[in-house]
């Protein structure tokens, strides 16, 4: 049986270090809703297909602005 080395949840340190963010500025994404976290008996973790929702909403958001003239 083959065991996969990458993590499905990281903490939240480990994923402000994945965005290249304060760990404070992660905390304010997560308790404004805008990346999900998932609790684990006392623990809060974020699961990685979240960090790449934020970052896909993030794409899409940057590439409905107008363009500037």
């Amino acid at each position: 049986m083959a065991t996969d080395a990458t993590p499905l949840v990281l903490t939240v340190e480990q994923a402000a270090q994945r965005l290249g963010i304060g760990r404070t500025l992660m905390y304010a994404l997560i308790a404004s809703g805008e990346v999900e976290s998932v609790p684990i008996g006392r623990l809060r973790r974020i699961p990685v297909e979240c960090l790449t929702e934020y970052v896909n909403r993030l794409r899409e958001q940057n590439t409905q602005l107008p363009a500037a003239a």
